[in-house]
């Protein structure tokens, strides 16, 4: 079968599946919302009933939403409510967790070291080294121009 571009881009688009945008963005919207809002009650329960300041209720709740979602990553939950809201529960910290966690429950076969050791940042490891090496060079070039312009 020997066919140049546009017939295959016209072969394709006849048979790939219509995506339902209008519906995936209304899920993503609610799931992203509720898990916000979840977060928003955590910060309230941390804040005002435990009586934390805001800079610790914020990272509790963000170390309870990541527990959450390992959690609900672990006994195969996660993958069920993030195949109904796509995007929705990607954005939050959740998303997150569930790229670390995903991988490294995958390759548990092959042992701790070699298996779940190696394997648990292939998702999550260059978000971590790209954003790290940004704020390295966003850092040098802060002290740069604070020296000659300051």
């Amino acid at each position: 079968m020997d066919i140049d571009k546009k017939e295959y881009k016209k072969y394709v688009e006849a048979r790939a599946p219509k995506s339902p945008l209008a519906k995936d963005c209304v899920r993503a919207f609610w799931v992203g919302g509720l898990i916000c809002t979840i977060g928003q009650a955590f910060m309230y329960l941390y804040g005002e009933v435990f009586s934390m300041n805001k800079t610790d209720s914020g990272t509790l709740t963000s170390v309870t939403l990541i527990l959450i979602a390992v959690l609900l990553t672990g006994i195969g939950v996660f993958d069920n409510i993030a195949k109904y809201a796509g995007a929705g529960t990607l954005v939050p910290i959740t998303g997150f967790a569930n790229s670390v966690v995903s991988p490294a429950i995958d390759s548990k076969s092959e042992g701790v070291v070699l298996g779940v050791g190696a394997k648990i940042f292939t998702v999550a490891g260059p978000v971590l080294l790209y954003g790290t090496l940004a704020g390295a060079v966003y850092g040098v070039i802060y002290c740069i121009v604070g020296i000659f312009f300051m």
